[in-house]
């Protein structure tokens, strides 16, 4: 944890937050207005970012307008600020929103708005699987983003995160709601590992390396404290949802025949077929690749650890306070009153 002096961290001074008004992001922005930082949230619709103003005190937290496709926004955004967090990034291509241009283009626009400001203390939310030479559109926009930042700010902080999960990730809710309309689950890439990281372990470490508690210019990877395959989440999310399902374990080339089809038919229905049913082929490339901490970032300190977060929250302390919703009786142990647990 930070420490007991948490309001006097930030010290009123304004910090910029890309993309604040995501997932990662309310949890970001909480943790550094907890820590007396002006948090302002630059977002394509700060209209709809309203609700992060009660996370600090009043007038603490401010939505504006930015879109990293367009760099004078960017630069009006940072106008004021002593401090960046950039958090923008998608999952998935959509219309104007391609890798290259968010993840890759956009990390550069706000490097370079940064330096002309004069910013040196950055944090750039990266992802494990970053790579320039992945077969991924994905982790090599994410390898192309970190270097746009550390090339025009050496001293920017890097975090890899493994997959997040929390209350409204898209990882543990999505298998969840798919088993309550089918009888199947299809997994691709069964045995592929993932080490899991809670979304406020991430958000506790953006404000350590904001606050100046880590090391200028390293990349830290972010995971939880347990590691399991593809399946073994898939299969916990079920047992948590108390949902019996068969798990259907795809391979690579059925995963990439299943993803043509399921882009073919969001496409062909302008973008009406159910997001939880879409899969990319980007996706299951991905996939054959496992997103843990490497083993260099372990000894070298370069994990959540490292940078103070001694006890990182486990899958089994968290999941279960979200999942219960997926039940067929919902936080209740049985469907008939009366009946014993």
């Amino acid at each position: 944890m930070i420490g007991d002096n948490n309001q006097t961290i930030g010290e009123g001074r304004v910090v910029t937050v890309f993309g604040g008004s995501g997932f990662v992001g309310r949890y970001v922005v909480r943790a550094l207005a907890r820590d007396g930082w002006r948090v302002r949230v630059a977002c394509r619709r700060p209209d709809l970012a309203f609700y992060l103003q009660p996370l600090g005190r009043v007038g603490q937290v401010m939505a504006v307008q930015a879109n990293v496709r367009h760099p004078e926004s960017v630069a009006a955004a940072l106008r004021g600020a002593s401090a960046v967090v950039n958090l923008v990034g998608i999952l998935a291509e959509t219309g104007a929103q391609k890798f290259a241009a968010v993840q890759a283009g956009g990390a550069r626009v706000i490097a370079e708005a940064a330096k002309a400001a004069g910013i040196d203390n950055v944090v750039h939310m990266s992802a494990i699987g970053a790579d320039p030479d992945s077969r991924s559109a994905y982790g090599r926009s994410k390898a192309e983003g970190e270097a746009a930042m550390r090339g025009e700010i050496p001293s920017t902080i890097i975090l890899r995160p493994s997959v997040i999960f929390g209350p409204e990730d898209e990882f543990f809710n999505r298998f969840a709601a798919m088993a309550r309309y089918f009888p199947v689950v299809p997994v691709v890439g069964a045995d592929t590992k993932f080490q899991p990281v809670y979304v406020g372990d991430v958000a506790e470490a953006v404000a350590i390396a904001i606050a100046g508690r880590a090391k200028p210019g390293a990349v830290y990877e972010l995971g939880g404290p347990e590691v399991k395959s593809f399946a073994e989440i898939v299969d916990y999310a079920l047992t948590v949802a108390q949902r019996e399902r068969r798990i259907l374990k795809l391979s690579f080339g059925a995963g990439k025949l299943m993803a043509a089809m399921t882009q073919m038919l969001t496409t062909l229905s302008l973008g009406l077929f159910p997001k939880l049913l879409r899969m990319t082929r980007d996706q299951v490339e991905l996939l054959k690749h496992d997103t843990v901490v490497s083993d260099d970032a372990a000894s070298e300190g370069r994990t959540l650890k490292g940078l103070g977060v001694a006890d990182p929250q486990s899958i089994e302390a968290i999941v279960p306070t979200y999942l219960y919703r997926y039940r067929k009786v919902g936080q209740y142990q049985t469907q008939r009153m009366g009946e014993s647990a």
